[in-house]
């Protein structure tokens, strides 16, 4: 099938995961990515993580989040290659970067500069925490953007501390949202400037307790027991059954109660409750639990429409149908033959699923041709 991004050029001058993530989205749309990596080292996500997980000689990471695109190897320092920058920048539909702020204005490749090499050029980039103010020249790291934005003080509970997310979160979103404003821009006919800080991302992904937050000024109070999400009452979380774990969400406590088998809930039959008292509802409801297995509790919670899930591991996931049905996997292949199994783009066309059976490029795999065409 034919993608919706098909004949569009990005020169991609991006490393690490925010950047890459944008535009591996835009090569699994049909754009063609030209990734600009430094001559002799690449990507420096080629050999940053745990080396016993490596793919050839690359990082799994490095594949997973580079898959489909070209490379070409080049010194962004020397005038012959920066004059191949310029012309493919020429031709480009899309240009994205996340150096630090002014690091593309003293390589002569900033957004003027590009604008006046081609009118046309989608810009993009991500910073750390914007261009202007005190923040703007430290480095754009996701844990760093968890902790200085207040994420690391909403999973877990009171009792954890500051606990980030098992995931590079800020990267993930920024680079969602910087995917977002470059389609928006494709619809415009004049080129357009996208920036979207990680700072500014993962400030709008707390949209909603912001938001409470600027009602009363008090600090999140996450609850002492099962936590799951501070701004919702019991019985929200997860809990331990004799033999795995279930999640729990909303749902009316008496009823709750009445399936259960558990007559301390029967009790709270006034709403406000569910929230003022969520630690001792959960407490209730977690010491029960613990009797039967997950199994059992399952099958008398769905029947009764209760919004439940056993708490799987990957193991189990992908041996669930649920999961086999979603064809969620794709098997990809670089240059030297090897393979490996990643995820595929989640966005469907017309009840089509979008699939690429390229790899991760090695560092210049690309440049002979790249350089052929452009010169």
């Amino acid at each position: 099938m034919s993608k919706p991004l098909e004949g569009l050029l990005v020169i991609d001058f991006t490393q690490f995961l925010s950047g890459p993530s944008a535009t591996l989205r835009l090569h699994d749309l049909g754009a063609r990515i030209i990734k600009v990596e430094h001559f002799e080292h690449g990507d420096i996500t080629r050999s940053l993580y745990a080396p016993q997980l490596n793919i050839g000689n690359d990082s799994a990471f490095f594949q997973a989040i580079n898959r489909g695109k070209e490379s070409l190897a080049a010194d962004l320092k020397n005038e012959n290659d920066l004059t191949l920058i310029r012309a493919i920048i020429e031709k480009a539909d899309i240009l994205v970067h996340n150096f630090r702020p002014s690091v593309m204005d003293r390589l002569g490749l900033g957004y003027t500069h590009a604008k006046a090499l081609n009118s046309n050029i989608i810009y993009a980039e991500i910073s750390g925490y914007g261009t202007q103010g005190p923040w703007r020249d430290k480095p754009g790291q996701d844990l760093l953007l968890q902790a200085v934005s207040g994420l690391a003080g909403l999973s877990g509970q009171n009792s954890d501390g500051p606990l980030p997310m098992g995931l590079a979160i800020a990267d993930n979103i920024a680079g969602a949202q910087l995917t977002q404003g470059i389609l928006a821009a494709l619809i415009g006919e004049d080129g357009a400037h996208v920036e979207i800080s990680m700072l500014e991302a993962v400030l709008d992904f707390q949209f909603e307790p912001l938001t409470l937050f600027f009602q009363d000024g008090e600090p999140i109070d996450r609850g002492t027991v099962n936590a799951a999400h501070a701004l919702v009452g019991a019985p929200y979380g997860l809990y331990k059954t004799k033999d795995g774990y279930i999640a729990l969400a909303m749902g009316a406590i008496p009823k709750l109660g009445e399936l259960l088998g558990c007559e301390p809930l029967l009790e709270f039959t006034d709403s406000k409750q569910w929230f003022a008292r969520r630690d001792e509802i959960k407490s209730i409801i977690a010491n029960h639990l613990l009797n039967h297995t997950s199994q059992h509790w399952l099958s008398i919670l769905e029947p009764a429409d209760i919004w439940c899930a056993e708490v799987l591991n990957w193991q189990q996931l992908i041996a669930h149908e649920g999961f086999k049905v979603l064809d969620m996997l794709q098997t990809v292949s670089n240059a030297s033959g090897e393979n490996y199994v990643t995820t595929r783009c989640p966005i469907r066309f017309d009840d089509q699923v979008l699939k690429s059976d390229l790899a991760a490029p090695k560092i210049g795999q690309d440049s002979q041709t790249i350089r052929a065409q452009f010169s």
